[in-house]
């Protein structure tokens, strides 16, 4: 602030900054979450580069609803003390490292349905 600046330039200013940054947080409300799945994050569960390429390749696409849903199964998990988890999410499962909270790998109703190396399965 300058002496010449004065007192209703320097509200101006702060209001027009107040006015950009209330904009801005309105813009990214309004935006449409994207769950492309690739690079997916999903309030702290994470998927592994290879699930990301499981679920491109078979173009499987997840709701919000089926994230959260993937999400709960994961913490289900974790309560009952499973380290690799099988999830099963509507016809998609999941196999999911409890302990790291990620996502290894994604299968849909075309493939086989045999899995190994888990220790426990949730359904939601």
């Amino acid at each position: 602030m300058t002496p010449n600046t004065s007192f209703q330039e320097v509200l101006e200013k702060q209001q027009q900054v107040e006015k950009t940054s209330w904009k801005n947080e309105v813009d990214s409300r309004q935006r449409k979450p994207q769950f492309a799945c690739h690079e997916l994050t999903c309030q702290g569960l994470k998927f592994s580069k290879h699930a990301n390429e499981r679920l491109a390749s078979r173009n499987i696409d997840l709701t919000e609803e089926q994230l959260e849903r993937l999400e709960t199964g994961a913490k289900k998990a974790l309560e009952k003390g499973i380290n690799e988890s099988l999830v099963m999410v509507d016809n998609l499962a999941f196999i999911v490292n409890v302990k790291n909270n990620t996502v290894i790998t994604a299968v849909n109703d075309g493939e086989d349905k045999v899995f190994t190396n888990i220790d426990g399965a949730v359904v939601i």
